[in-house]
This record gives C-alpha cells, sequence and structure tokens, in this order.
C-alpha cells in the first residue's frame, strides 16, 4: 500500500497551489470501530434522527446495511485511506449581509456571486477541475493510485476532513475557519486510497473561537442551538434554497431580506474582518447580485431567470422557490410598493407562491382592529 510521506504531504500542498487553491492538507481515514470512526457515526445518526436535517434526504441515505452513508467515508467507498482536502478563497471585498444597503433590496448568499467574464461561473465545476488537475499530477508523481474527486456531492462530511488535515478548525456557527482566510472558503475533496504514515497523523488545528458567541446570537431563525450545533431545518440557507413547499409561518419574518442562502453568521465572525481578498478569476463576483433590487428580480418571468442563473448556484432553489423566497422578502422590506405585485401572487395558481404572498401582504397592510 503507497504511504504518504512528510515530502510528500508538502507536495501535494505545493500541487494544490498551484491548481489554484488557497489551502490544502491531508488527513487519514479513521479505520473502522477506531474511537474516532465511532465518535463520528454516532454523531452524524443522532443529528439525523434528531430531525436535524430536515427535507435533505441525500443526507439520510442508506446502504444495503442500513448503514448512513455520509457517516464514514468506509460505509461508500470500502478503498478510502486518506482524504486531501483543498479550500479556495471566495471573498470579494463586496458589503456584507448586515451592512447598511439600499432600501427593497435581498441578498444573494455570496458563495452564490461567481462569475467569469461576467457570466455565472458554477463553483462546483471550477474546483471539481482544480481537484482533477491535482489528482493527475500527483499520480504522475506517486503512481496511480485510488481515487474519487468530490464538491458537495460525496458521501465526506467535508468540514471533519478539513479539521482532521489542519486546514481549519469548525467554528460555533458549524463552519471551517482559517486563522489566515476566515470562512469564506469552497471546500473540495479527493479521497483516495493512499496510506497516511502514523507520524503524519495531522496536528488539528486549535480553536480560536474562544468566549465568542457573535453567530449563535446573530442567527434569525436561532437555527444555532449552542456552539457547533445547527438544526438546519431551521437555518436560512436550508430554507431558501432546500425547503421544497411553504416555508414555515412562524420563521418567516427571521428571514428578512435573504432571498437565496444566507451570510449572517459568516458577516458577523471577527475571523473575516481580516479574510484577505481573493485574486480568482474563475470566482470573481457578479455585481449586479450585490444586494439586487427585489423589484427587478420579481419581474422577472421563468426564461428571464433562467438566462441570469443558468450556471448559478441560484438555479438549485428553482423559479418556484425563487419566487416564494422573493414574496417573503418583499413582505419583510416594509415598502408598500411591492402590494399590488403581491396582491397578484396571491391569486397565483401555485399555491406555495400564493400563501406566501398573502402572508406578505398582511405583513405590508395588517388589518386594523
Amino acid at each position: 500500500m503507497q504511504m504518504i510521506s512528510v515530502s510528500l504531504q508538502e507536495r501535494v500542498e505545493a500541487l494544490a497551489r498551484e491548481a489554484g487553491f488557497s489551502a490544502a492538507g491531508i488527513a487519514a481515514v479513521p479505520a473502522p470501530g477506531s474511537p474516532e470512526d465511532e465518535a463520528e457515526r454516532t454523531r452524524f445518526a443522532e443529528w439525523v434522527d434528531a430531525g436535524r436535517a430536515g427535507e435533505m434526504e441525500y443526507l439520510k441515505r442508506r446502504d444495503e446495511a442500513g448503514e448512513l452513508l455520509r457517516s464514514s467515508v468506509r460505509v461508500a467507498l470500502k478503498w478510502a485511506r486518506s482524504v486531501i482536502v483543498c479550500a479556495a478563497n471566495y471573498e470579494s471585498g463586496e458589503p456584507r449581509s448586515i451592512d447598511l444597503a439600499p432600501e427593497a433590496t435581498g441578498w444573494i448568499a455570496r458563495y452564490a456571486w461567481s462569475s467569469r467574464e461576467g457570466r455565472p461561473s458554477d463553483y462546483h465545476k471550477v474546483l471539481l477541475r482544480r481537484l482533477e488537475r491535482l489528482r493527475d499530477r500527483l499520480a504522475e508523481e506517486v503512481g496511480a493510485f485510488e481515487s474519487r474527486c468530490f464538491v458537495d456531492t460525496g458521501p465526506v462530511v467535508e468540514r471533519v476532513y478539513a479539521r482532521y488535515a489542519g486546514v481549519g478548525w469548525v467554528g460555533k456557527n458549524t463552519c471551517i475557519l482559517n486563522e489566515r482566510l476566515g470562512s469564506w472558503l469552497f471546500l473540495g475533496v479527493i479521497v483516495t486510497s493512499l496510506e497516511v504514515a502514523p507520524e503524519q497523523a495531522a496536528t488539528l488545528t486549535a480553536d480560536r473561537c474562544g468566549s465568542c458567541t457573535r453567530c449563535i446570537e446573530a442567527c434569525p431563525t436561532e437555527a444555532l442551538t449552542g456552539p457547533r450545533q445547527m438544526d438546519a431545518s431551521r437555518c436560512i440557507s436550508y430554507l431558501t434554497i432546500e425547503k421544497r413547499g411553504e416555508i414555515p409561518a412562524e420563521l418567516r419574518e427571521g428571514i428578512g431580506r435573504q432571498i437565496f442562502g444566507c451570510d449572517i453568521c459568516q458577516d458577523v465572525c471577527p475571523w473575516n474582518r481580516r479574510a484577505p481578498i481573493a485574486a480568482d478569476a474563475e470566482l470573481a463576483p457578479r455585481r449586479e447580485l450585490v444586494n439586487p433590487a427585489l423589484e427587478w428580480l420579481a419581474g422577472m418571468d421563468e426564461a428571464e431567470y433562467e438566462r441570469w442563473f443558468n450556471g448559478s448556484p441560484v438555479r438549485r432553489a428553482k423559479f418556484a422557490g425563487f419566487r416564494r423566497n422573493l414574496a417573503i422578502a418583499m413582505g419583510n422590506s416594509a415598502q408598500a410598493r411591492f402590494l399590488p405585485m403581491l396582491e397578484r401572487w396571491a391569486e397565483d395558481g401555485d399555491a406555495v407562491l400564493a400563501d406566501a404572498a398573502r402572508w406578505a401582504t398582511r405583513r405590508l397592510r395588517p388589518e386594523k382592529d
């Protein structure tokens, strides 16, 4: 079995930088039955069993033996022995979601702004190409090995291995934090059959959150139930992207002006104040999506929505979910000018949109006692 040596670890980091990543590290996959393996399996199973995954069925998939596929890398990939974790910085220097913004504007999560030459640039594809280049270069140097590259798609809890690989620590908002780069990081992984030599066990990055609880206190829907405790079913990112159908009425006010994803728990993090600006042409921000006007977005028909967001993560919400989110954001805007459109939407054949529009109309024109 091939072993990863000191020099090869350093080479992997160098190749990752050449491929366009900001940081990288390597972690051994815990052996089945080891304390580390059992701890991760138990933690993930308890989180799923508690209903914290909401409607994200892909997180609940099991193998023939009933094991959760994402509870351990070796459940799905028996040959896995190590994980190369790569991080790409996407901090753009643009305003934060918590900064004073023009009235009647919405918020699209920072990670979905990516563009190249003004066109949407899906970070999944960008990172996957870089991972494949890194893997191929590594194979040229050490010989063939079994591998799979993943960007948010594989049976790997990326932040767990990012921690094991020394890329960062898991912050209280459950995001990976790097002392130099902050948390504006895309993560990609290469699962490999390469063995990590015992003396090469990564040194875990020290937890530097300290006594700070700003992310927990700032979450409008109380999705962060404690340090590193995320109830995804209450998270604004989940509600505006993954959730299909009606959003629970008690959570709609907390969504505020977020129409796709949410950056609040990262925007308030002190470590992100010093995060460097990324010089990455493939992940440059599409500035039209920074504080976009709700009126402009709500005026899009499905064809225009597709033109603007084809190739963008925003399409994951689908047109129906996007309009539902816009109705809620308009209801939270305190702008009565949106009433005519909301009243039209309240009669729409899409029952979910109609429900959100009626709720928003009541918010903007509450009934008098």
